[in-house]
């Protein structure tokens, strides 16, 4: 019989309990700062097509194993703080509601088929998709709220949901856990196509 989980599967979500008890302590410290970075924080976690996208990334990464299941996670957030600058600045991006929606598509589907591409197509097909969920992020900036902080924060929540993606994405050492990892993508690359056809 397979071995019960490790040490180091708990240690994602070990984690991801610590960190979610960062907007708390912040809310004790300066309020401009404080109140920035809970409301980005708290944005990724309030659009179900951003938090099933990112949770996908943290679930493909898993598939993929070392040293994808951190790279992509790592590649995700940088790049889309950037595409959080574009919104910030009003930079225009087209199709940016049709493009995150799409993610979860891709993404989702990635982990079905459970996809092994090189790691560097990985990587520029999950970077392409973080562009829009950053510009969607920069572009709903609060009015009188720190950019620096409100980014902090929506970068902070992309990774913990990257986290969540992987703790349970870790269940693919098991093969019942291959089938609820697949399983997981396929409902994230239907709510995908719902966001898409709600766009129509």
């Amino acid at each position: 019989m397979p071995n019960p989980p490790s040490a180091h599967a708990v240690r994602p979500w070990l984690a991801l309990a610590l960190l979610a008890l960062a907007p708390v302590a912040l809310a004790h410290t300066e309020t401009g700062a404080a109140s920035g970075f809970v409301t980005g924080f708290l944005h990724p976690l309030s659009g179900p097509d951003h938090l099933i996208a990112m949770v996908a990334v943290g679930l493909w990464g898993a598939f993929l194993g070392a040293p994808a299941i951190w790279q992509l996670p790592v590649v995700f957030p940088v790049v889309m703080a950037f595409g959080g600058v574009l919104g910030i600045l009003g930079v225009p991006v087209p199709f940016v509601e049709p493009g995150i929606a799409l993610s979860a598509v891709v993404l989702g589907a990635m982990v079905v088929m459970t996809a092994r591409p090189a790691l560097w197509i990985a990587a520029l097909l999950v970077g392409g998709f973080a562009v829009f969920h950053g510009f969607a992020h920069g572009a709903e900036l609060p009015h009188a709220v720190s950019p620096l902080a409100y980014s902090a924060g929506f970068v902070a929540a992309t990774g913990l949901l990257h986290l969540a993606g992987i703790g349970f994405g870790m269940l693919v050492r098991w093969p019942a856990g291959v089938v609820a990892v697949r399983a997981l993508g396929g409902l994230i690359s239907l709510g995908g196509c719902l966001f898409l056809l709600r766009l129509v």
